[in-house]
């Protein structure tokens, strides 16, 4: 079969989807993937695992609706040209239009990947509730038709069917894109100061101005602490600007290194990683750093808190909550956040202790091969299935 896959960011095809893409490709469908290219490399990348990549025109932030009818019709003309049998979307304005384009194309089997809730959801005010409102209605309209929905988190998954956007039957809970831990491998942790990363676009929701704040109440105790920042400054209105961030650099709160393409030297560098993100599908990036077997900080919020394990129960004083392989702090928080970096700082053997439980974790619930197989067999494209 000819499997199409759309996305909001060529690179994201490479980085998040690639496994998944080469597991169709290796059952033996043909495979096309289609979004705004971003890069020189996502080519030449994706032909390298057997997928034709078409650039394409989205604006994955905004709310002109001039520019989203665009989309839709450049996306049904472009489902009609290719007269795929399966279209898989993912991220909200794909998945949106995608499956709205795919319906008018007579695509015969519709799937979208539920990645993350966005702004949409978690915006506050009256802004906050136009746009909810906006999204549940266009999600409603754009996923009646879908064959199935997979949610990368439960959360997702019981918000959907309580806001009625699809039925409990048409979606299901994968946990997450997975991570492929052969290449991810696990790494001992490092001697020396402690050190730690966050990887990720700089994004204020992500939880970037908490860490910050964190980090100066961090130096104090440990001054000789470092925390890297590995990623881009997003053209989203929602990131923080590179003189914001030149601004810490120069008072020596963090480093920033820019987007890296592998990013795996610095997840062997470091002590513990840190996302206090305010809400996610289900993070990668968190899933990446507990293969190379670190500590995770992360915060009790839909997508983070299914990365941290057996959690206790939530201190009394600092709302942080310890895992097997990590801490949980309050969404927003600056000295419980403060608070778990500094006991990692201080506590080699915890660390490593935990570090290690992050590695059979991951190995045992997020293995990128388990979850494309979950994927392909819930979509019929496993060899010998029919669709």
């Amino acid at each position: 079969m000819k499997i199409l896959v759309l996305g909001g960011f060529g690179q994201s095809l490479v980085n998040f989807r690639g496994p998944l893409l080469r597991a169709i490709h290796q059952a033996g469908h043909s495979i096309v993937a289609a979004a705004p290219a971003g890069s020189e490399t996502v080519p030449q990348a994706l032909n390298q695992l057997g997928v034709r990549f078409i650039p394409i025109t989205l604006a994955r932030a905004g709310l002109n609706p001039l520019v989203d009818v665009l989309t839709l019709f450049g996306l049904t003309k472009l489902f009609r040209r290719e007269r795929p049998n399966v279209v898989l979307s993912y991220t909200i304005k794909p998945v949106i239009y995608g499956s709205l384009a795919a319906r008018l194309a007579g695509v015969p089997k519709i799937y979208a990947l539920i990645t993350g809730l966005g702004a949409a959801f978690h915006t506050s005010g009256i802004k906050g509730s136009c746009l909810r409102f906006s999204a549940v209605c266009l999600y409603r309209f754009a996923l009646r038709r879908c064959t199935k929905v997979f949610a990368q988190n439960r959360d997702i998954a019981d918000m959907f069917i309580r806001e009625r956007i699809v039925t409990a039957d048409k979606i299901s809970v994968v946990p997450g894109s997975g991570v492929d831990t052969d290449h991810f491998a696990f790494s001992p942790l490092p001697e020396g100061r402690p050190v730690f990363l966050y990887l990720g676009r700089l994004l204020r929701d992500k939880g970037i101005a908490e860490l910050v704040a964190a980090t100066r109440l961090l130096k104090v105790s440990h001054p000789e602490a470092k925390v890297y920042l590995v990623g881009d400054i997003d053209p989203n209105p929602a990131s923080f600007s590179a003189e914001e961030v030149a601004v810490w650099q120069r008072e020596g709160i963090v480093e920033h290194k820019g987007y890296q393409a592998d990013v795996r030297p610095y997840l062997r560098d470091c002590t513990a990683f840190v996302l206090p993100s305010y809400h996610e599908g289900l993070p990668r990036s968190v899933l990446e750093a507990m293969a190379t077997g670190r500590p995770v900080i992360t915060t009790d919020a839909i997508g983070c808190r299914e990365t941290v394990f057996d959690t206790s129960k939530a201190d009394p004083l600092s709302g942080i909550k310890r895992g097997l392989n990590g801490f949980l702090v309050p969404v927003r928080s600056i000295e419980p956040l403060a608070v778990a970096m500094k006991i990692l700082a201080h506590d080699r053997d915890m660390a490593v202790a935990m570090g290690r439980e992050s590695r059979t974790l991951v190995e045992r619930h997020f293995d990128v091969g388990l979850i494309n197989n979950l994927m392909l067999k819930a979509m019929n494209l496993t060899p010998g299935s029919s669709n």
